[in-house]
């Protein structure tokens, strides 16, 4: 295997090969932050459906490290392989891609053998894009939380509505962080921006907050709302 080398300067440019449902909203999104993307599949009725809404999309068979060469895959600094209807293919496209030397590769896993494989074979991320979906839309159906991301095994962001035990007064004169054990990152009062709070920050009826903790801590301030 070839050694790995470290993205330059002109190196901006995001590929993402497979353009299933994943891949397509990995596109967008990119394409939304400015960068320049190269979108990749095999299939010409896919390639036909997105080539208006994203500036480059190709048709190439990504398995074959040829192909990836023509498509000048060794020039981004980044690639994302999101195939998920064939584990098989995934795998060929992470190897022929760290074959050639690409710095960083994102590969999407459907299992936890699945992402082993990719592991092994050059990923330098793994992503399960089905289970943290999962995971959040789970937690957002049992609680009052308006959305939600967990980190590692027990620390979570939450957007939660401000309790109307809260309103009214100084964040710092209530200590929340004391009392309830989550940290008020930010709020966004109505008809405003979300702003980062200081302790003079006071809330007001229908604002809506950023708060962190634990995930139990997260759950029982936003029940509370």
């Amino acid at each position: 295997m070839s050694a790995r080398r470290r993205p330059g300067p002109e190196e901006s440019g995001v590929a993402v090969i497979g353009l299933g449902r994943f891949g397509w909203h990995v596109s967008q999104s990119l394409t939304a932050l400015g960068y320049d993307v190269l979108a990749v599949d095999e299939n010409p009725r896919i390639v036909q459906r997105w080539s208006d809404q994203l500036s480059r999309v190709v048709q190439a068979d990504a398995t074959d490290e040829k192909a990836l060469r023509q498509l000048g895959l060794t020039d981004f600094g980044r690639v994302v392989v999101a195939i998920g209807a064939s584990v098989e293919a995934s795998v060929l496209v992470v190897l022929a891609l760290a074959e050639l030397g690409v710095p960083e590769i994102w590969a999407r896993a459907t299992s936890e053998k699945h992402a082993k494989i990719l592991d092994a074979v050059g990923a330098d991320h793994v992503v399960f894009p089905e289970a943290a979906t999962g995971e959040r839309v789970a937690h957002l159906i049992v609680s009052k939380m308006l959305d939600f991301i967990e980190f590692d095994e027990d620390f979570a962001i939450a957007k939660v509505r401000a309790p109307q035990a809260l309103q009214g007064r100084p964040i710092g004169e209530i200590a929340i962080s004391d009392r309830y054990g989550v940290v008020v990152v930010g709020a966004k009062q109505p008809g405003q921006k979300f702003r980062y709070t200081s302790p003079d920050t006071v809330l007001v009826p229908g604002s809506v907050l950023i708060v962190e903790g634990t995930i139990s801590q997260v759950q029982r301030f936003a029940e509370m709302t």
